[in-house]
């Protein structure tokens, strides 16, 4: 039966099946509560003493109890409730029912419903408020509302992802996105995001493009493409108008050019991409496999002497005042010869072991000039073929150097984490654009001192930091999947410059929230993967600055069987248990076996098990002091957090602060 019950009488069930939480969805939940009240009752259980156990609806409780916690609801607040008798059926299976047949909003639906609201006067930040999203999020999903009707129709009926609908977006022309789809309809090969992007951003495609040298001229106007030419263009600047023609083209010579390389070094596959560089899309799911330059033979050694030998005597024409304009020019362009060739003579291929080759791969991209290039590196896509890395590097603290030297971490793991730890890092750097203008700047000046004793803490020369581990990604640690927002929120408009001066003007009319988010995304990138752990993985200029932030690593990641436990010995686990339970805890799990083990370490250390409020407490805070910034005070970093508008520690995993609403 329906009953009203106060909010302090409702408890947590220990049979809802509903064991993790989504920080980012129980902050728009509360904000949804909070805007628009409960529109769906919970369904409880009596357990005696006048209080019910919540079998579905816990997500609902524990957002109100965030509201009743910051005054906005009275702690009596009436919960409407449907009351389970005895009698009922199990408990566990209406708990899964209940939460399993859900099913996410479309993101077209989003995307109407949003712009029906701001039709109706409601301003784009009130309903980023009312829903608990960050204003980027709810422009983004405007943005798709207003796409050309077969593209939104598309996204609706699932036959785009929401990616490529992204993609058509980068172009408010919606006769172009019209005009793309159709092409595109149309092609025989599946469009990615970025070859969707180039087409909604250029028309047409200029004579000179990569992808137009690749196919040539003949062969494009034989499969039926047209190009238009004005009264002064020549063959670079002339526009060729079928795009896609262009595209399914070009991609069906690289797959020819790749399985021809593939045959001709012996592997297993060439992916081919009809970019001039290998993005981290393409490496997804592959592993760089280890691979040496082959040594110079004794004939090519002989060579490179010769070749200096010749270069001294060419810059000693260049240096003489008594030399006339013939012999420098001459000395000019042998000088450029013997460079070039000492380059090709040094530039080495790499060697890969013969057993690796069966599964190994690699990655063939477009040149600028149009000619194709293979990358001088092997993957694979089988884990297995790896070799076994047994050796195991000692944990220790910056803190404290004389910690106990028992707790070990393979290299592999020392890597996984120290990526995870930069993710975390760079998530609230990207988040802070005044902090990481300071550090670029910073950075940038003090290359001049040289110091070669202190590793580099950031790759602030362009790219984007790889980490140790190519092709890992913790797609599952909340500021993994916060970075990734933040990156699709970026105002990207001034893309479609024609080139790099007009890219550049309209970058600079971005207003200052836009051109700072691009700040802190560019900076925050380049963060490269360290750890609080002696050795090369240890960059003091991270540990001042996660210090400095106040950054709550428990809150970002947490240790599982998964990505830590499985991964370390007995040992390790049980030392932690007692750092946060005392012999008390250890003595529980003592006797269990290592996978038993790692999976109730997992448990206690996500607040999943029946304890103590104090060792739950504990457990939930804590983290490997590996994943700890050095020199950060433990209990005082919530509240700095709380002062640079960070996420700070609460006392409840399931009032986790959304990454979505600090990257706004």
């Amino acid at each position: 039966m329906i009953k009203t019950i106060p909010l302090n009488k409702l408890t947590v069930s220990p049979r809802n099946v509903r064991k993790h939480v989504n920080v980012a969805a129980d902050a728009e939940l509360k904000a949804s509560i909070a805007a628009n009240g409960l529109l769906q009752n919970l369904i409880v259980r009596p357990a005696g003493k006048g209080k019910f156990e919540v079998e579905a609806g816990e997500r609902r409780r524990c957002a109100l109890v965030a509201l009743a916690d910051d005054k906005l609801l009275p702690r009596t607040h009436p919960v409407t409730c449907l009351v389970l008798e005895d009698a009922d059926a199990s408990s566990i299976e209406t708990s899964l029912a209940e939460n399993f047949h859900r099913l996410a909003m479309n993101p077209a639906d989003e995307a109407q419903a949003f712009s029906a609201l701001v039709e109706a006067g409601t301003s784009i930040e009130d309903v980023a408020r009312r829903f608990g999203l960050t204003v980027r999020f709810v422009e983004g999903r405007l943005r798709l509302a207003h796409l050309a009707q077969p593209v939104f129709e598309a996204l609706a009926s699932g036959a785009i992802t929401l990616d490529i609908a992204k993609a058509y977006g980068a172009s408010s022309d919606q006769h172009v996105q019209a005009q793309v789809f159709e092409q595109v309809s149309a092609a025989y090969y599946a469009p990615t995001p970025d070859s969707i992007r180039r087409m909604v951003l250029n028309g047409t495609v200029r004579g000179d493009d990569p992808r137009a040298k690749l196919v040539g001229r003949d062969a494009y106007v034989a499969a039926g493409g047209h190009i238009e030419r004005e009264l002064f263009d020549d063959d670079d600047s002339e526009s060729w108008t079928d795009v896609a023609l262009l595209e399914g083209l070009a991609r069906g010579r690289m797959e020819e050019y790749a399985e021809a390389l593939a045959a001709e070094n012996a592997i297993a596959w060439v992916k081919p991409t009809l970019d001039s560089y290998v993005s981290h899309d393409l490496l997804d799911g592959l592993h760089r496999l280890p691979a040496e330059t082959a040594s110079l033979t004794e004939a090519e050694l002989a060579r490179l002497d010769l070749l200096d030998t010749s270069w001294d005597e060419h810059a000693a024409i260049l240096e003489s005042e008594e030399s006339d304009e013939e012999l420098v020019a001459a000395a000019e362009k042998a000088i450029a010869m013997i460079e070039r060739e000492c380059q090709d003579i040094r530039n080495r291929p790499l060697v890969l072991d013969p057993e690796l080759k069966p599964d190994a791969g690699m990655i063939l991209t477009l040149g600028r000039d149009g000619v194709p290039v293979l990358q001088p590196q092997f993957y694979t896509e089988n884990a297995a073929v790896l070799a076994a890395d047994d050796g195991v590097l000692e944990v220790v603290s910056q803190d404290d150097e004389k910690a106990p030297k028992r707790a070990t971490m393979s290299k592999r793991l020392i890597d996984e984490l120290a990526m995870q730890r930069r993710d975390v890092l760079a998530l609230h750097v990207a988040s802070d654009p005044a902090l990481a203008l300071d550090l670029m700047v910073f950075t940038l000046a003090d290359a001049d001192t040289h110091d070669w004793r202190s590793r580099s803490a950031t790759t602030l020369r362009g790219p984007a930091a790889a980490g140790p581990i190519v092709g890992f990604q913790a797609k599952d640690a909340p500021a993994s999947a916060a970075l990734a927002d933040l990156k699709g929120s970026l105002d990207e408009c001034w893309r479609a410059g024609e080139d790099i001066v007009a890219r550049f003007e309209a970058f600079r009319t971005l207003d200052d929230e836009a051109r700072g988010a691009w700040l802190g995304h560019v900076v925050g990138r380049t963060l490269e993967a360290s750890l609080n752990i002696a050795g090369d993985r240890s960059t003091a200029l991270h540990d001042h600055l996660g210090a400095a932030i106040g950054i709550d690593v428990a809150r970002w990641w947490r240790p599982k069987a998964a990505n830590y436990f499985d991964r370390v010995s007995k040992a390790v686990i049980l030392d932690a248990l007692f750092e946060v339970g005392g012999p008390d805890l250890v003595a529980r799990f003592a006797s269990a076996k290592k996978a038993e083990l790692a999976e109730s370490a997992e448990r206690v250390f996500a607040g999943n098990f029946i304890t103590d409020a104090d060792v739950r407490e504990a457990a939930l805070a804590w983290v490997p002091d590996a994943m700890r910034f050095a020199g950060q005070d433990i209990s005082n970093s919530a509240g700095a957090a709380d002062d640079m508008g960070m996420p700070s520690c609460n006392e409840a995993a399931e009032a986790e602060h959304s990454p979505s609403e600090m990257a706004a």
